[in-house]
């Protein structure tokens, strides 16, 4: 099977997101530049405790190169936005669903910003890994709502709840080796 990159995969997926009038377009651009400045924000944020404390902590041989995840967090926050803006615009016919699926995205993406202000903002792991944790279940949460709402929608969650766990991991080794 073909490994999607992320042009491929946007070809692929656009076709199953209905954008049927320019308010659609300007609702799923403002979906994902909402998902994006939230991620570029936070990366600011964490610029000085990465060049001047993240580099000197012991890493597990598995830790990724640092160039790795400005790229692996925007295609993130491009399917967070995605997710997003299908569940405004299909939310209407599954009421219930949709009002949680709106409320859990909001809740994960708070979650998400919390555990970058506490990982490199407070440089404190052991909080972060708890932040993770609640983190995962509300990614997981939300994919049950928002499969309700929009089903590719929470499939295209998947690799960002696959990341977080990969992270969670990550930040429990640096606890551990620091």
């Amino acid at each position: 099977m073909e490994a999607l990159t992320g042009l491929h995969f946007i070809h692929h997926i656009m076709p199953m997101i209905t954008l049927s009038s320019k308010t659609d377009y300007k609702k799923l651009a403002g979906a994902i530049l909402l998902c994006e400045l939230v991620g570029l924000a936070a990366g600011f944020l964490t610029l000085n405790a990465i060049n001047n404390w993240y580099i000197f902590l012991n890493k597990p041989g598995f830790n990724p190169p640092d160039w790795v995840f400005g790229p692996v967090w925007t295609f993130l926050y491009l399917l967070m936005g995605l997710g997003f803006y299908n569940t405004m615009k299909h939310g209407s016919n599954h009421a219930e669903s949709y009002k949680h699926s709106i409320a859990l995205f909001w809740v994960q993406l708070t979650l998400n910003v919390l555990w970058t202000l506490a990982f490199f903002g407070l440089k404190n792991p052991s909080l972060a890994l708890v932040i993770i944790t609640g983190l995962i279940g509300a990614i997981c949460f939300w994919m049950m709502h928002l499969q309700n709402v929009h089903r590719l929608s929470a499939y295209l969650q998947i690799p960002y709840l696959l990341w977080c766990c990969f992270a969670m991991v990550l930040n429990y080794y640096i606890i551990h080796l620091n």
